[in-house]
């Protein structure tokens, strides 16, 4: 029997409500049921992050170090095994997938360094360009049939803007958000058709193993894949390990390694800025997370 991790449950219950807190307390046994089916032994203390639990694992036919991920199936999830798979065969440097049960969306993955994630990594301008190479090669990539699209998400995304920014305390916050809903729209039009990774930060790409052939190699895992414009994958890595001074040549940088428009980055890293903010709303929040409303402001050319 494995214990689930008190943020794990936290965040299910808070994100998901009465299901998330369903699906946490059928962990133990779904985690029971793949070490039998699968045939693994466990291999080390679990791991989670917002919603996933990691277990690692060895797969007692030959050996192999694994990952036991078991993680809802949602909208954002849903699509992870097909990324992991069209990425993998493009060899754009992500985690392998060994095994993968669609109805409850467990799957088992390649064993990668979790003691060596990019977040570890001491200088940063370093970390942010081995991010960018990572984006660049996935964005490679056409989206498959039937990926969640980042056109969909950005008619819902101004819909919904006018209303939501009043339920902002500060205006000047709104005003701010409302020029992010502006200058969404100048880009919405052409929304994009790369595989995109959505969720791209420091802690999504870690050293992987020479065991595995991978030595030296920096691995991305935990898409929340989605096909849309290149430009929509860049906030994370100003928003991670944040520094004020950093943000625009981060911003310079990343544009630079993936060949993008500035202007059109901007806009699309402006329209993360304004997804957060909805979500962020919606629970209750009546401030913009202040380091979000640097990255708007500092690219919006605002003191």
């Amino acid at each position: 029997m494995i214990d689930v991790p008190d943020d794990l449950a936290v965040n299910l219950s808070l994100h998901k409500g009465a299901e998330g807190r369903a699906f946490g307390a059928a962990l133990p046994a779904l985690v029971g049921r793949f070490l039998e089916e699968w045939g693994l032994r466990r291999d080390g203390a679990v791991m989670c992050g917002m919603c996933a639990l990691v277990v690692p694992v060895v797969r007692e036919a030959d050996g192999r170090a694994a990952a036991l991920k078991l993680q809802m199936v949602d909208d954002e999830t849903v699509g992870e095994p097909v990324a992991l798979r069209t990425w993998g065969v493009a060899g754009a440097g992500v985690v392998g997938l060994l095994e993968h049960d669609a109805r409850t969306g467990t799957m088992l993955l390649e064993r990668l360094d979790e003691h060596r994630p990019l977040t570890g990594l001491p200088d940063a301008r370093e970390a942010v360009r081995v991010l960018a190479e990572s984006l660049s090669r996935l964005v490679r990539v056409e989206a498959p049939p039937g990926m969640r699209r980042l056109g969909d998400a950005v008619v819902r995304m101004l819909e919904a803007a006018g209303g939501a920014v009043t339920g902002l305390a500060d205006a000047g916050e709104r005003r701010l958000l409302l020029d992010c809903a502006a200058a969404v729209r100048e880009v919405a039009g052409e929304p994009g058709d790369r595989l995109l990774h959505w969720d791209l930060h420091y802690g999504n790409i870690l050293a992987g193993r020479a065991e595995e052939g991978r030595a030296g190699e920096w691995v991305v895992l935990d898409p929340k894949p989605l096909a849309g414009d290149p430009a929509f994958e860049l906030f994370p890595a100003l928003d991670q390990r944040f520094d004020a001074s950093a943000v625009l040549w981060r911003f310079d940088l990343l544009c630079g390694v993936l060949d993008l428009d500035r202007e059109r980055a901007r806009a699309w890293t402006l329209g993360r800025v304004l997804q957060n903010a909805l979500w962020g709303i919606r629970l209750g929040r009546t401030r913009l997370y202040a380091d979000h409303a640097e990255i708007a402001r500092q690219l919006l050319g605002r003191d």
